[in-house]
């Protein structure tokens, strides 16, 4: 367990003083905002030459499926190697990705193959800059630097949605799928000239067979205290399925795009307060008291969309939700100091891909559920069902913290 008495908050300050963390912080933002540009313009080519919104779906789709292939055979690199090498490897190697997507007359399931390919380096990257961030940031320095990074990970969504609408409209889908290529080489060049070279992890674990593969999974879930801690990570989908629904809900309250828009934006917004105040303002030891209550609230909160409200209450409480996710900040930074150092980028792969293959299957779900009970019951179901979820995990690690005191 964490060790969190005596630790007080960190200042913002004293994060971004930090060469590294600026390096890391400015890569990530580069490489959310070019995904989501490279998406837009991607779905909006496929959609012009198909007209079909099944196909331009489907293109959508595939930015979820390969996290399931990327957590769990590529998360492992970054234990392997050098992390810095790992995420300079997988920006140079989109690069190539992403431009060779801008060949004029490329057919469509080479565009959506390369779409595949990209989004497969995320998981490594990503894996890679989660482990390497505990090696920049000590203590609590940590948690806030979290905070920052998840809260740069909502901005860079929204900027690269709205951005990508704009250039696609004034350049076209190929000039943007350009832009994309110039961020990840851009994101190489920062982390190459911002984060210092270190060796590979010194008790990197795991054999150079598949067999890691069965190794960080059980690493995860054989833990009890790990293992609750994804679980609360897990989550993610049953809070967010207000994102998933956004279009038809508003337009059942005659909100329209701009009502979706909204929508798209309430819970992203409420995340950005919640987390940067419960991570500046709450003691370590605070927010892992906290995280339980906090968990099982975001997903309750949406029980009260049974209630039918409108547009303008139900965006406060979409919001009020996403402030209340602020619990992930107390769950990743309990989590990292659970893993040891050289399985880091292993325990992260496994925990993301979780994360996302769940969103991509309860989507499903949920789109498919509101078509019969509508979008508002299906998301008021969302959150009552996360909310018992919740609540288990919750129990059971008070279990495991009880046990080990």
């Amino acid at each position: 367990m964490a060790d969190t008495r005596g630790v007080t908050p960190a200042g913002f300050r004293s994060v971004f003083a930090d060469r590294e963390f600026g390096a890391l912080w400015l890569a990530y933002l580069l490489s959310v905002a070019g995904d989501q540009l490279a998406l837009v313009a991607l779905t909006v080519l496929v959609f012009d030459r198909t007209h079909s919104p099944l196909l331009t779906a489907a293109t959508y789709a595939v930015s979820f499926l390969p996290w399931l292939a990327g957590g769990l055979f590529l998360a492992h690199l970054a234990d392997r190697f050098p992390r810095r090498r790992v995420m300079i490897g997988c920006d140079l190697t989109r690069t190539v990705l992403a431009a060779a997507m801008v060949t004029p007359r490329l057919a469509l399931w080479a565009l959506i193959v390369l779409l595949f390919a990209i989004t497969l380096l995320d998981s490594p990257f990503r894996s890679a800059r989660a482990a390497l961030m505990a090696d920049v940031l000590a203590g609590d320095r940590y948690a806030l630097g979290t905070a920052i990074t998840q809260t740069t990970g909502q901005a860079g969504r929204v900027a690269g949605f709205a951005a990508g609408g704009v250039v696609v409209a004034l350049l076209g889908a190929r000039p943007a799928l350009a832009i994309d290529a110039a961020t990840f080489a851009f994101s190489a060049a920062v982390i190459a000239a911002g984060v210092r070279r270190r060796a590979a992890p010194a008790d990197a674990a795991g054999p150079a067979s598949g067999a890691w593969l069965g190794a960080g999974v059980g690493l995860v879930f054989r833990d009890a205290e790990l293992r609750s801690l994804m679980l609360l990570g897990w989550l993610v989908p049953f809070y967010a399925t207000p994102e998933a629904l956004a279009v038809p809900f508003a337009n059942r309250l005659g909100g329209g795009a701009a009502g979706a828009g909204l929508v798209f934006a309430a819970l992203p917004f409420g995340a950005v307060v919640g987390s940067l105040a419960f991570a500046r303002l709450a003691a370590p030891a605070v927010r892992l008291r906290w995280m339980g209550a906090l968990a099982v609230s975001c997903c309750a909160v949406l029980g009260l969309c049974l209630l039918h409200p409108g547009l303008a209450v139900s965006l406060v409480i979409f919001a009020v939700s996403g402030t209340l996710t602020c619990y992930q900040i107390a769950a990743n930074a309990a989590f990292v100091a659970a893993v040891p150092a050289g399985r880091r980028g292993q325990a992260f792969g496994v925990a993301n891909a979780g994360i996302r293959v769940g969103q991509g299957a309860w989507f499903v779900v949920a789109g498919t559920a509101a078509t019969t009970l509508g979008p508002a019951t299906v998301i008021a179901a969302s959150g009552i069902v996360g909310a018992g979820v919740a609540a288990f995990v919750a129990a059971s690690r008070r279990r495991v913290v009880r046990s080990a005191g």
